[in-house]
């Protein structure tokens, strides 16, 4: 029989003694510091299970092939629901620091300069493993400045290493069902929808005809999904009710709902800085709620995913497959 003591496997001497207020090493106790630091260290631990579940998520992408059939795509949907939870728990959290006033603030503002939050080398690294580029980050040149140089190297270091989107848009390439070989003769499947798609613009929407073939056929620079990913992962909206289909379907929505989650984070984070400090600058030096704001409005990573709603069809609208297609798509007893 183990031995295992509560206070001791959850470390309770390191984690609640981690709690120094620099207003009380300076003889000036600010009685809300408190409840800064715990809300932050809280963070913190919750970017450390993120950053958990999403490298076990990518770790199932980077193999070679996701086996369906053994669950690993269950799993990622789990994991992903997790994910997306833990990302709306910190959204209300919030609330809990919005109990301090601005000028309880004040009482001890000052002397945090220049930590910010704006340094959490946890939350950058997230982002970057999710997929966001340093060439797409709003506010770049700064993005790394304040790290120190060890941090710094690591948020570099994984520019090449392949992110969860870029995964994501190879597993989308190998789904199988739009192959050559399963359309007889000169019927494809995305022939047909481009022609209902053009057919139902209406007076202004004429230039999204163009839209469409950069999405689906030609691609573009722009875009982080290749055309044949684009044209899976419409595939798999149209047809989510296939029992096939179903868990990737969830997990394609889930990644939509995790830029919703994180822009809402955002959100949510700028109303409290306007709140607290107006229009002063962060305590590290960026902009405060005007970085913020454009971080919200840029730092989306499946944006591409949500696009494709634009393309969606009614059912009864939606050309019929071929047997080898419909066949294809059945689980096998």
């Amino acid at each position: 029989m183990s031995n295992v003591y509560y206070p001791e496997y959850l470390q309770l001497d390191k984690i609640l003694n981690a709690q120094e207020p620099e207003s009380d090493k300076l003889g000036q106790h600010a009685h809300d510091e408190m409840l800064f630091i715990i809300i932050h260290q809280a963070y913190e631990l919750w970017f450390k299970q993120l950053l958990h579940e999403v490298g076990s998520i990518i770790d199932i992408f980077e193999q070679q092939k996701v086996d369906d059939n053994g669950g690993e795509l269950s799993i990622v949907v789990h994991r992903m629901h997790r994910v997306n939870t833990i990302l709306d728990l910190l959204v209300k959290q919030l609330g809990i620091l919005d109990t301090m006033t601005p000028l309880d603030f004040l009482d001890f503002r000052d002397m945090l300069r220049p930590a910010s939050g704006f340094q959490s080398l946890q939350f950058k690294i997230l982002e970057a493993r999710l997929g966001l580029r340093m060439e797409d980050r709003f506010g770049k040149q700064y993005y790394t400045s304040q790290l120190k140089p060890e941090h710094k190297a690591q948020i570099e270091a994984l520019e090449s290493k392949r992110t969860l989107r870029e995964l994501v848009n190879a597993w989308l390439e190998r789904m199988p069902f739009l192959k050559a070989g399963y359309w007889p003769g000169e019927a494809k499947f995305f022939d047909q929808l481009e022609q209902l798609y053009v057919g139902s613009l209406v007076k202004g929407e004429e230039g999204n005809a163009q839209l469409w073939r950069e999405i689906f056929s030609e691609g573009s620079d722009k875009r982080h999904f290749s055309p044949a990913a684009a044209r899976s992962a419409l595939f798999i909206m149209l047809f989510r009710d296939e029992p096939i289909f179903q868990q990737a379907f969830r997990f394609l929505d889930s990644l939509v709902i995790l830029d919703s989650s994180m822009a809402r984070w955002r959100a949510r984070h700028i109303d409290m800085v306007h709140r607290m400090i107006g229009l002063r600058v962060g305590t590290g030096g960026s902009t405060g709620k005007n970085y913020l704001r454009g971080a919200m409005d840029h730092h989306y990573v499946f944006s591409e995913i949500a696009d494709l709603g634009s393309f969606l069809f009614e059912r009864r609208k939606l050309p019929a497959l071929p047997a080898e297609v419909a066949g294809a798509m059945r689980y096998r007893g």
